[in-house]
């Protein structure tokens, strides 16, 4: 990292922070002390205001309303943020629509030759799902669930919500506290912790019909991950994976599965998971993906449900597979 790079990014990071130490900046920067101490004396010269604290332990305390010189980005940076904003095309992200004024914004900062670079990057990169014929198009179908956005509103206040979901053929509502929200497969979803029937629980976000705080003392969250760790899981997928099945499951694979190689050269692999199939729809997923996953696969087991859907497959061949 250049000098010039390592004194702004320190800049940055201790105008993020009340209090610091020489022996933290050098271990942040894999820098020397008497190049950290030079680092810091430039950033003083530089004029953001710091405090000497005397003592054996003693730091530097940066001053309030200290003020920042003004950022400036890079070639290189400028190039990285315009290519993450193109690629996040059609990718029903939340806040989509504040994408294009983030972008006008970075393009006032710069300089024309680096506006012109971008404009030949915008024509030359397409991305999965881009329109080829109108790449800047946005399409109706590109923004996320609107249920997204208010859940992240929600949850940046508080992760406790009576969650409503259109299951099947009913409603229910579950007090749910929220773990993770993840994408998966054009899908958003939510994985969280039952506060009633205490187990986890995911959520397709398209089927939620309303959120909202959920109207109890304060949550421990502690509690929660202790309890998560404790429930015992009934493991009822078992893969047996070779080369050629594990290239496939590095292309794509659902979120909370994950393989453990068995030799050093990692080319055979196990995959062990507890899971529930609640509708058909999850079914022909998980039976599609397994058939993804191509012939190179030993399945030792696997539910019942599953197995007679793969067996109905024209596609499906596996000589001996134990039921469960």
């Amino acid at each position: 990292m250049k000098k010039i790079e390592r004194i702004n990014i320190i800049m940055r990071y201790i105008n993020n922070r009340s209090h610091f130490t020489i022996s933290e900046i050098m271990q942040e920067f894999s820098i020397s002390r008497s190049t950290a101490i030079r680092d810091v004396r430039e950033v003083e010269a530089m004029g953001m205001p710091l405090v000497a604290e005397v003592g054996r332990a003693g730091g530097y305390f940066v001053m309030n309303n200290s003020v920042l010189p003004t950022i400036r980005f890079t070639d290189d940076e400028i190039k990285a943020l315009f290519i993450a904003f193109m690629a996040t095309r059609n990718q029903q992200l939340p806040y989509l629509k504040s994408r294009q004024s983030l972008t006008e914004k970075i393009l006032g900062l710069i300089s024309e030759n680096q506006q012109d670079n971008l404009i030949l990057l915008n024509q030359l990169l397409l991305f999965e799902g881009t329109n080829s014929i109108n790449p800047d198009l946005l399409e109706l179908s590109d923004l996320p669930q609107p249920m997204l956005e208010k859940m992240i509103q929600s949850l940046l206040v508080e992760r406790s919500l009576l969650v409503t979901s259109k299951e099947a053929n009913e409603v229910k509502t579950y007090p749910i506290y929220v773990l993770h929200l993840y994408r998966e497969k054009n899908l958003w979803h939510m994985e969280g912790f039952d506060l009633k029937e205490e187990k986890r629980r995911f959520f397709p976000i398209d089927h939620l019909i309303q959120i909202e705080p959920y109207p109890q003392k304060k949550i421990n969250k502690k509690k929660i991950l202790q309890k998560l760790t404790e429930q015992p899981e009934t493991i009822n997928l078992i893969l047996e994976l070779g080369p050629k099945a594990i290239a496939q499951f590095k292309k794509y694979h659902p979120l909370k599965f994950s393989v453990s190689y068995t030799n050093p050269y990692q080319t055979t692999a196990v995959l062990k998971a507890s899971i529930i199939v609640n509708d058909s729809e999850e079914l022909a997923e998980l039976a599609n993906w397994l058939l993804f996953l191509g012939r190179d696969l030993k399945i030792m087991k696997i539910p019942n449900k599953v197995l007679n859907y793969l067996k109905d497959s024209t596609f499906f061949y596996h000589p001996e597979i134990p039921e469960s």
